[in-house]
């Protein structure tokens, strides 16, 4: 059996554990339309979702729309975020998005990778979330908990997240994709912790390079 047949073997049954434990994964960011799961997922990185949802409400009852968010003034958004990490960086993100989204697309969320990514502040990983969340399109969410759960069951061996999400892709059947980034998420914030992982308890383990290795 060659490398590639062997590592789908194994994506096969990664993936089946993975659904047991988590049959229902959705995303845990609260939203309501593809605007608010871009905004929100900007607002996410290096933050809890629970700690995102707390503020969106308020974010998105003044900037419903990427009309009233490009029209903000960027002191009145960072207020409302303030108790989010890096909020500066992020309400100029959002804001400069929003322009992007009014100039070029009607002020509407644009549907493919290519004209996401084109947006300001948007990478792969927001541009997936997007696809996979608001517009039901196959996409991998690569963060930082699909990184690390990747390079410790040897799905990958790279540490570049488009590099991992293209051999993720290869991998597994399109139609997991969005699920599967959910339930690896959830794994990651569940047991597969960055420091101290549940190992012992984890039903991944027989699977797991890391616990072979380390355990």
């Amino acid at each position: 059996m060659n490398d590639l047949l062997q590592r789908k073997n194994k994506a096969r049954k990664v993936h089946q554990k993975l659904k047991t434990l988590y049959p229902q994964a959705e995303c845990e960011l609260i939203f309501s339309n593809p605007f608010e799961v871009l905004v929100a997922t900007v607002l996410s990185a290096q933050c809890t979702d629970k700690k995102v949802n707390t503020v969106t409400p308020a974010l998105f009852k003044a900037y419903p729309s990427p009309f009233e968010m490009a029209n903000a003034d960027v002191k009145d958004v960072e207020g409302i975020i303030k108790s989010l990490g890096l909020y500066k960086n992020k309400a100029k993100s959002i804001i400069s998005a929003s322009k992007d989204m009014v100039e070029k697309y009607s002020a509407n969320v644009p549907e493919t990778m290519d004209e996401l990514v084109g947006l300001a502040g948007v990478g792969r990983k927001t541009a997936n979330c997007v696809l996979v969340n608001a517009f039901g399109k196959p996409g991998i969410m690569v963060d930082t908990h699909c990184i690390r759960l990747s390079n410790r069951l040897g799905l990958s061996l790279q540490s570049n997240p488009e590099k991992i999400e293209k051999e993720l892709k290869e991998i597994f059947s399109k139609r997991v994709w969005g699920k599967l980034s959910h339930r690896i998420i959830l794994h990651g914030r569940r047991v597969c912790h960055a420091r101290n992982p549940e190992c012992g308890s984890c039903t991944l383990k027989k699977l797991c390079v890391y616990y072979f290795e380390n355990k």
